[in-house]
């Protein structure tokens, strides 16, 4: 697959405020090959460590949350890897299962992984199937776990997903692929309400159907949540975006952070959004 990712450039309209963190984002070292029940790795020059770093300098970026991507499926040896290579600046959310070893989870804790993963989409290495597993894992070791389904079928798993003990993220705006109508959002405000659910602002135009450059229909969940609870919001790039197969594909990343980020009510919402929230959520110092 041929692809170019734009890593320079003017720089977003939007200033980002110091020690802005990156919640969602892959990255990938050459020697570890893709796995078996997952995508292809991405096209292209590789997305590792140089290539995120000058990314970082040109929107605005100071830390840095690295997800498993689905490439590597359950082997997360590329995310540790990755993690060594960006330093403190970096942490990880990994793939575990529920009978994952503890002495593993310890191992991976001490690389700078502090979450762990629920993907119940194509490609993904755990589903739904496995989230009590996972919560009692992570609720033990003090991770935050990322989950992520098609958030249409969201009032089918509000009950499990109200009995989750760790901390945990609805990712990717919720990923309403066929629309969120207000049982939807109801449901996303029930469950955020509770006191440990986030809702994360990442891959608008993977669930979107109105479509870019304004992407109205996720927009206007994503203002009605932050508006309900700006303590509870946090944002990611997205970055390799591995969607994308073309250059022609990718997406403007200038523009899509200042979209996305012009969805917050308030500068003080944002600021908190982008450092003081994900700060606490995964355990980076105070800047």
């Amino acid at each position: 697959m041929d692809i170019i990712r734009t890593l320079t450039g003017e720089k977003p309209a939007t200033v980002l405020p110091k020690g802005t963190i990156d919640t969602q984002m892959h990255m990938y070292l050459p020697g570890f090959d893709a796995q078996a029940g997952g995508p292809p790795l991405p096209g292209g020059d590789l997305p590792g460590p140089e290539q995120y770093r000058r990314f970082m300098e040109w929107i605005g970026i100071d830390r840095v949350v690295i997800t498993q991507g689905n490439a590597h499926q359950s082997d997360n040896a590329n995310l540790v890897a990755c993690l060594a290579e960006m330093g403190e600046v970096a942490r990880g959310v990994a793939v575990i299962h529920p009978d994952t070893a503890e002495a593993e989870i310890a191992r991976l804790a001490e690389t700078g992984v502090v979450g762990a993963r629920i993907m119940d989409l194509p490609g993904g290495a755990l589903g739904l199937s496995g989230l009590e597993g996972v919560d009692a894992r992570a609720a033990d070791a003090g991770w935050v776990v990322a989950v992520q389904f098609d958030g249409s079928h969201i009032l089918d798993h509000e009950e499990r997903l109200a009995k989750v003990q760790s901390r945990w993220i609805l990712d990717h705006h919720g990923k309403f692929f066929a629309g969120a109508g207000r049982p939807q959002i109801d449901a996303v405000k029930r469950l955020i309400d509770r006191g440990n659910c986030w809702f994360k602002f990442a891959g608008v135009y993977e669930s979107s159907k109105s479509g870019g450059p304004d992407y109205a229909d996720v927009a206007d969940v994503a203002r009605e949540i932050a508006a309900h609870a700006p303590e509870r919001v946090i944002w990611g790039t997205n970055w390799p975006h591995n969607l994308a197969k073309t250059t022609a594909e990718y997406p403007d990343d200038r523009a899509l952070t200042d979209t996305v980020l012009s969805w917050f009510p308030s500068d003080a919402a944002r600021v908190q959004a982008l450092v003081s929230t994900p700060e606490a959520l995964f355990g980076f110092s105070k800047m």
